[in-house]
């Protein structure tokens, strides 16, 4: 625009040295133009700009959201995540053997989750309606079922040791012995109703972390019916 007014310029001069009021007109008119054109040129910019950005838009909200990548846990990872949920799921509380101390019983680390002992002597059963007792290392407990002994959880023959994840799903989905089909229910005081709502990562994480831990030969004894019970007493 500024070349066009000063070639305007030159012409005017060569042919009149006086700038007439016409010729004022045409400068001004021409600087009005070139203004409209830059304001034009600036609008078709902005429009396009915004035609981008929503072009953009819609193609984002149109595609598929990523689907989220499972993380598959190594075995390491998941044999530790079956200690933590068996800690905090207090299974050592019944299924651990205890060391008597001034200060009541602790867990003996030697001896983890591998059940009652079996040549622990059983002494006679407190005769009661009113309480629910436990052995004096929790591994045994009386009550209107009879007497009941913790299992033996190390993968051991005594143990779990030829049970498969199928087997472990069943005994604590549906609370039957050795999870087997068919079998009779788990005793108290297993609280395999509480446990039966783990997740099946938290039920293959514990499976894991049992079977990976050192096999203890320890045969449970069977439970003791109500009518076969001897008393303290009697």
């Amino acid at each position: 625009m500024k070349t066009i007014i000063h070639r305007f310029f030159l012409t005017d001069h060569l042919f009149n040295s006086k700038v007439t009021d016409s010729t004022s007109e045409v400068i001004k008119q021409a600087l009005v133009d070139g203004e409209s054109a830059k304001t034009i040129k600036r609008g078709t910019l902005l429009v396009g700009i915004a035609l981008a950005i929503i072009t953009s838009l819609l193609m984002t909200s149109c595609s598929p959201a990523p689907k989220e990548e499972t993380k598959t846990l190594s075995q390491e990872a998941l044999i530790a995540r079956g200690k933590y949920l068996t800690t905090v799921g207090s299974c050592n509380d019944c299924h651990t053997p205890k060391i008597m101390t001034p200060h009541g019983p602790i867990v003996d680390t030697t001896r983890i989750l591998s059940g009652h002992p079996q040549n622990d002597p059983i002494p006679p059963a407190v005769q009661t309606q009113d309480w629910v007792m436990f052995g004096n290392d929790f591994t045994s407990a009386v009550g209107p079922w009879g007497m009941t002994f913790s299992a033996n959880l190390t993968p051991d023959d005594t143990g779990i040791g030829s049970w498969s994840f199928e087997q472990f799903e069943t005994a604590i989905r549906k609370g039957k012995y050795k999870g087997l089909e068919g079998s009779r229910d788990l005793l108290p005081p297993m609280p395999w109703e509480m446990y039966r709502n783990y997740t099946d990562e938290d039920l293959r994480a514990v499976f894991a972390y049992l079977k990976s831990l050192k096999p203890i030969n320890n045969l449970v004894p069977s439970p003791i019916a109500p009518g076969d019970l001897t008393f303290a007493g009697n």
